[in-house]
């Protein structure tokens, strides 16, 4: 409808835990060690379908990639910027550590 915003209202996402002893806290699906981000890069950075990535986790089932892929949506600048913010500690750990392959 022009001219209305957009409701934001959160869900409740029963698949998805946050546990600082798993996964330094980052948002898991409960029972596993996978993370909500790491779905969501499947899905959206790689372009693979909720049925492609139940076959690459087959310990997941699909509403439990559905709730992930919410609970990603609700709160995707957060994950995003940890993500950021993972990818950058990984760039300053390889110029401090060489790979002895290279």
């Amino acid at each position: 409808m022009p001219g209305q915003a957009l409701r934001r209202e959160s869900t409740n996402h029963p698949f998805i835990v946050k546990n600082q002893d798993i996964c330094a806290g980052s948002p898991i699906i409960e029972g596993t060690r996978t993370r909500v981000i790491d779905i969501a890069i499947e899905y959206e950075m790689l372009g693979h379908s909720p049925d492609e990535i139940i076959s690459l986790h087959p310990h997941l089932n699909l509403p439990q990639i559905h709730d992930a892929l919410s609970f990603y949506y609700e709160n995707r600048d957060e994950l995003d910027q940890k993500a950021e913010r993972d990818q950058e500690f990984i760039a300053r750990l390889k110029k401090k550590i060489p790979s002895k392959l290279s």
